[in-house]
Order: structure tokens, then C-alpha cells, then sequence
């Protein structure tokens, strides 16, 4: 596997996976290191953490499994906005208008932010300042739209215009429209590896292939490699997207749900920069991806619990549609490809010092959706942390808040999991023979009492393996459009060689055997 921001040859390939990136590797930790500040995660969210610590002359590690922006920042749809996936109505009624507001504040925040370090530093990312569109197609989106219009002015988005229609050419969208100014857009792997090389040239290090297994809070805190290596530190920054670090709490607080993505090839510049939302639920979202000879479309959505799905085809299938209604210039699709956002139970990321008496160990989770904004509040915030700083943010992304508004969700998510647990382990394999299984393809097959996750590979190899998820011990699933074996009780994710590619799970699946004839 040649390109550095994809962690297997199985799973789809995202539009900026797609661009030539500087070819020099990176080092794999080799030997036990000291730092300031061990950060865990190349993302957005982790790069983001160290660029601001060097420049403050801290001593800075980042440690990741993979490569830079080889985990979901690499397979983000990278809007920079503020108009955020739960609705502002919805926001006051669980923070208040106070809270409701400060989000919106710390969302243009980050987008300031990053505008400001791509002038600094000088990184070519193809930033852009452009209007962002929310649009309301039915009768239904259209209740929400009436109450949505009051609430984002008073979480203080003075310049929103109401419009009868998007007013962008080669979209039809006659429907109540909110126009937001001064959002953005960039080119995520560009800002990432541009992001990476500052932090290098700031003294930081930074460290690919490098999968952690061990989080250690307290006066000898350190983080260690599953190779043995290990980096003492006096802060830790766990920023993998789910924690790794914490078995159950934080996982109760939120859940994985997989997004998917279309990428049309279509004319240089025959759509002006735009970001667009509908509001259905999932919602639908677009954006034009500026290139050297032709621009990419990406039209997104279609969203569903992790490891809860198994046609992932239609998923594509709808989203052509969905295109196709509203978008006047469309050449061939050229990529299509699925990512993970985890949706806390309240629609606010955690951010901050980890929960429990570990005063040392801060985490980043919680994206919602709105990942590089979220991942760059991370960076500001867990920075100021660290240095002391008073931050008024830090009460509304605080891990260990509590509220009761959300009892709900919190009720029904964790509901959803354990019934996932119980159904899996009680109900018959995908299939009866393993003969079933096509070239390609993976099936859970019962044997007695276990099930075995079984994967033929191109040449009619059976390669099998247990289908307990090494986090809590619920079934994985096979997702047919990433080729992985995906969990649907807190979506850790393991490519068909069983090795974790998301967490909360650190360790790969284990071996089982299955006869090649019968189940």
C-alpha cells in the first residue's frame, strides 16, 4: 500500500486520498522518548493540538496507528461552518440560549483560526470564505426551518438572510433557504500534511505505525506502543476520534454511525464555492472540491448506525438520486467512499480533561458531523487547558457534564446496544455454509456457541477469525462497502486481517478456525 492516508487496499478511497501528497515518510517510534505533551491521533484534532502547544514552546509527541489523516479526517466531507447538525432550536432547549450561543461562537472560532494559520504559515490548501445554504425541501424540514430562522439570530448569526430559493446556479432549490456568510471550505489533506510540517519545524515529532495500547494518566504518565516503545509525559491527549483510553463511560455518552459519500467529476469552476444542508433527518450535504482541471462534487448523507446496515449499495444509490433531483451539472461519478462521526447523546463534542481523577489525560471526541471545526476547538481549547488558561468553552464541551434534557437519547442509544449485544450472540449465523460466502465477501457463521467472521478473499481463501469485538464482546459485522468487520454496539471497526482500524477496540480480533464445508 503506497499512499499514506489510507489504512487498508480494501477500504474506498475518499476524494482527497485521490491528490499526490510529499512522498518523504515519516518515523515509526523505535525507542522509548520523553515530551511536554504526547498527543494520540494524526487528525485533525490532534495536529491541530500540537501546532498550538509548539508555538507556545511545548514539547510535543503525536503518536498514530497509520498515517497523517489516514483515520476519519481523511474521509470527512471538510465543510468549516458553524451551522451545526442539531438545530439551534434544539441546542437552547439543552444549553440555553447562552450555550446555544457559544457553540455557534466557538464553531466561527475554529474556522477563524484555521484561516488564520493557512495565511501564517503559508499552507496551499485551496482555503475559501463562501456562503453556507440550509435549505428546507418539505413540509416537515419546513416546521424546523420556521423555528430555526429566530433561533440562529439570536445565537448571534446577525447577518443571516432568509432567501426563497438557493441562489446558486446549476442548483434547483425553490424551498425556504438560510443563507449563513463568512463559512469555508478547504482541502483537508493539504492543510493536514502542510499543518504536520510546521509542527516538525516547530521542534514537534511526530510518529506513523505507531498503534498505542496503553493510556497512563497520573504523576508517571505515559503512553506506550503495542511494539513496546514508550513516551513519558506530563500531559496526554487522546485524539482518535472514540477514546481509546476508556472502556465504557465516554462510549455510553455517544454512538457511531456510518456517512456516506458521492463525487461527481464536473466542469472547472461550473459551481461557484458553496456549502449546502437540507434537513431531513439524516440530512443531505454538498460542497465543490476545487482541482487542477476539474472540480468534484461531493454530496453526502444517508447515515446509519455503525455495523446496523447491510446494503450499503442503495445507500450510494439514494444519494445519486437525491444529486440528480437538484443539480443541474453532474459528469461521472468518480468516488465513493464512507466515513465514521460519532453523535454524542447531547450533539456537543467532549472535549477536555478525560473524566475520573486523571488530571493529565484530555480527550477530543464527539465530532457530530462537524469534525473539522469540532477538532480545531479541540486544538484551542485543550491548549489553553494545558497552559493554564481560562477558556469559556469549557463548561459546554466539558466529558464528564451531565444533562438530563438528554436523558432520552442516552436511554435509547445504550438500549440499542444492548440489544445488539443479546440479539447477536442468541440468533443464527449471515449464512449456513460457508460455501455461501462469494470471493470478496465476508459472513458470520455460527460454530456452536461462537461466531466465527469469516472472509474469502479474491483467490477463494477462507480466512477466519473470531467475531467478538475486543472492546465489550459484541458481534462485528461485515460492512460489503469497506470491506471491514464493523461493531454496531460502539463501532469499532477491523479490516478482514481482523486489525483494529477504528476504536474504542485496541486489539485486533483473535484467530478461529471454521470447516470450509459446513457451518
Amino acid at each position: 500500500m503506497n499512499n499514506p492516508m489510507r489504512r487498508s487496499d480494501d477500504e474506498s478511497m475518499s476524494v482527497w486520498q485521490d491528490f499526490e501528497y510529499p512522498a518523504e515518510p515519516l518515523p515509526v517510534l523505535a525507542e522509548d522518548t520523553t515530551a511536554d505533551v504526547c498527543i494520540v491521533g494524526a487528525g485533525i484534532a490532534g495536529l491541530s493540538t500540537a501546532y498550538l502547544l509548539a508555538n507556545e514552546g511545548r514539547n510535543v509527541v503525536v503518536l498514530d496507528a497509520w498515517g497523517l489523516a489516514a483515520g476519519e479526517t481523511g474521509r470527512t466531507t471538510a465543510h468549516l461552518t458553524a451551522v451545526l447538525d442539531e438545530r439551534f432550536f434544539e441546542l437552547e432547549k439543552l444549553f440555553g440560549e447562552d450555550g446555544a450561543r457559544l457553540a455557534a461562537e466557538s464553531h466561527m472560532s475554529a474556522i477563524h483560526r484555521i484561516e488564520s494559520i493557512v495565511r501564517t504559515e503559508g499552507i496551499e490548501c485551496d482555503f475559501e470564505r463562501l456562503d453556507g445554504f440550509l435549505v428546507a425541501l418539505d413540509d416537515d424540514q419546513r416546521a424546523d426551518f420556521d423555528k430555526e430562522a429566530p433561533a440562529v439570530k439570536r445565537a448571534g448569526f446577525a447577518d443571516v438572510k432568509v432567501e426563497s430559493g438557493v441562489p446558486v446556479a446549476g442548483i434547483n432549490m425553490p424551498a425556504p433557504t438560510l443563507c449563513f456568510p463568512a463559512q469555508a471550505t478547504f482541502n483537508i489533506a493539504k492543510y493536514i500534511y502542510g499543518l504536520a510540517g510546521v509542527v516538525q519545524k516547530l521542534g514537534g515529532r511526530i510518529f506513523v505505525g505507531s498503534d498505542v495500547d496503553l493510556v497512563k494518566g497520573g504523576d508517571d504518565a505515559c503512553v506506550r506502543t503495542k511494539a513496546g516503545f514508550s513516551v513519558a509525559a506530563k500531559q496526554i491527549v487522546v485524539a482518535t476520534n472514540t477514546p481509546i483510553n476508556d472502556m465504557v463511560k465516554m462510549h455510553t455518552k455517544q454512538a457511531a454511525y456510518r456517512t456516506y459519500v458521492i463525487g461527481y467529476r464536473v466542469p472547472k469552476d461550473s459551481y461557484p464555492g458553496f456549502l449546502l444542508w437540507d434537513m431531513a433527518d439524516p440530512y443531505h450535504y454538498a460542497r465543490v472540491v476545487r482541482g487542477d482541471e476539474n472540480d468534484t462534487l461531493i454530496v453526502g448523507g444517508e447515515d446509519h448506525k455503525t455495523g446496523q446496515a447491510i446494503n450499503m449499495d442503495a445507500r450510494y444509490q439514494l444519494l445519486d438520486q437525491w444529486t440528480r433531483q437538484y443539480f443541474a451539472t453532474l459528469g461521472p461519478i468518480t468516488h465513493r467512499w464512507s466515513g465514521q462521526v460519532m453523535e454524542p447523546v447531547d450533539s456537543l463534542a467532549f472535549i477536555g480533561r478525560n473524566p475520573g481523577h486523571e488530571g493529565n489525560v484530555f480527550i477530543a471526541t464527539g465530532d457530530s458531523g462537524n469534525g473539522m471545526t469540532h477538532g480545531t476547538i479541540a486544538g484551542m481549547l485543550i491548549t489553553d487547558l494545558i497552559q493554564g488558561r481560562p477558556n469559556d468553552w469549557e463548561k459546554l464541551y466539558d466529558p464528564a457534564r451531565k444533562s438530563i434534557k438528554s436523558a432520552g437519547e442516552f436511554i435509547s442509544e445504550n438500549a440499542n446496544v444492548v440489544g445488539s449485544l443479546v440479539k447477536e450472540w442468541v440468533t443464527p449465523g449471515d449464512v449456513d455454509n460457508v460455501q455461501a460466502i462469494a470471493p470478496g465477501e465476508g459472513a458470520i457463521v455460527r460454530c456452536g456457541a461462537n461466531k466465527i467472521a469469516v472472509h474469502r478473499d479474491a483467490g477463494g481463501q477462507l480466512h477466519q477469525l473470531s467475531a467478538a469485538c475486543t472492546h465489550l464482546g459484541c458481534v462485528v459485522q461485515w460492512n460489503h462497502g469497506e470491506k471491514s468487520w464493523d461493531c454496531p454496539c460502539h463501532g469499532s471497526r477491523f479490516d478482514v486481517d481482523g486489525r483494529v482500524l477504528n476504536g474504542p477496540a485496541t486489539a485486533n480480533l483473535g484467530p478461529a478456525k471454521v470447516d470450509d464445508t459446513s457451518a
